[in-house]
């Protein structure tokens, strides 16, 4: 990948680096975003090692995480692509932003400018991704990104003894451009 890949839209991916922690730190201190991290995100230490942890996925070619920056370089949120399977030519997504950018786009340009790196430089050829069905905002960034929907897994996931359904949602190297 390049070192920069521009969107239509101004914004921008490029790899995690560490002049991203404050960003990083703030985003995940909101309460909607405590779930997207692997481990609680609380000090400067803490986002530190999540974009080092980042860097070192990418440099083993296990997972690809990018920044979506505005034109200043400042991020605004997150798209990646891991879980992997070079046999089958699949992937995960998913994606987080932070509370300005939220509803401006950001996550449904990244994640349709990730899926078709994904397609055309990692050669995948399916992209999978889920979201809670109470999370009609991550809908809207899947289908806007061209990720149609497949199904229901009921009563997937579990926070704070509550059961939420997830819609599971794909985009075929195949499938037609979203507009």
């Amino acid at each position: 990948m390049r070192d920069r890949m521009w969107l239509p839209t101004g914004l921008r991916l490029r790899p995690w680096e560490s002049s991203d922690v404050p960003v990083v730190l703030e985003a995940f201190a909101e309460p909607v975003m405590e779930r997207q991290a692997d481990a609680a995100i609380t000090t400067a230490a803490d986002a530190e090692q999540w974009v080092q942890q980042r860097q070192n996925q990418w440099h083993q070619e296990v997972a690809y995480g990018f920044a979506v920056t505005d034109s200043t370089n400042v991020a605004l949120g997150g798209i990646a692509v891991g879980d992997l399977n070079p046999q089958h030519a699949t992937g995960w997504v998913s994606y987080w932003t932070t509370a300005a950018a939220r509803g401006r786009g950001v996550a449904s340009h990244g994640c349709r400018a990730v899926a078709n790196w994904c397609f055309a430089d990692l050669g995948l050829f399916r992209l999978e991704l889920g979201h809670r069905t109470n999370n009609p905002a991550s809908c809207r960034v899947a289908l806007a990104a061209g990720f149609a929907p497949e199904g229901l897994q009921r009563q997937k996931l579990a926070y704070d003894g509550v059961r939420y359904d997830v819609e599971m949602h794909a985009r075929l190297a195949t499938d037609a451009q979203p507009r």
